[in-house]
């Protein structure tokens, strides 16, 4: 190529260059995206606070509730459908361990509870007498925040595969 032909094709480049908006890294976002703001901030996630005791699924009817306890404490239930599984939900927050028992259904289980964030624990009874009316007794160290719900609902199906 000739050095007229080469200095045509740079002052085109040239040309080119000067009328295309150029970007730095601190403008990429509002270049890309002209109707956003580049500090605008997507909103986070909200974690569950042991204020409020936690929630059920759809198709699920509450049968008791407790929210922002602490110490030991009796939540008395209601009386559910014959064949409808009992669930039992915890939340806790705070140093320490508790325990939750249900004696009309045998069930019994420990929650370790973490200082810096509030963790929820599902369990469901789908046995005989699941159905009645009772009680859950819950043991608490006074450092530990809890909150629970009792509910009623259809059984969970194990799928065999899995267990295979």
């Amino acid at each position: 190529m000739s050095r007229k032909a080469l200095a045509g094709v740079a002052i085109a480049c040239a040309a080119v260059l000067f009328t295309v908006p150029a970007c730095t890294s601190s403008d990429l976002g509002v270049a890309e995206h002209p109707e956003k703001s580049r500090h605008s901030a997507s909103p986070t996630p909200t974690r569950p606070s042991v204020r409020q005791a936690p929630e059920l699924d759809d198709g699920e009817t509450l049968a008791g509730r407790r929210k922002d306890a602490t110490g030991n404490a009796q939540i008395a239930f209601t009386k559910g459908r014959t064949g409808d599984a009992l669930i039992v939900a915890v939340r806790c927050q705070g140093k320490g361990k508790i325990k939750v028992e249900v004696p009309s259904v045998a069930m019994s289980f420990p929650m370790e509870c973490r200082a810096d964030e509030a963790g929820t624990i599902y369990n469901e009874a789908a046995v005989t007498g699941a159905s009645q009316a009772g009680t859950v007794s819950v043991e608490a160290p006074p450092s530990v925040h809890w909150s629970l719900t009792v509910g009623r609902g259809e059984p969970a199906r194990a799928d065999l595969n899995d267990a295979a």
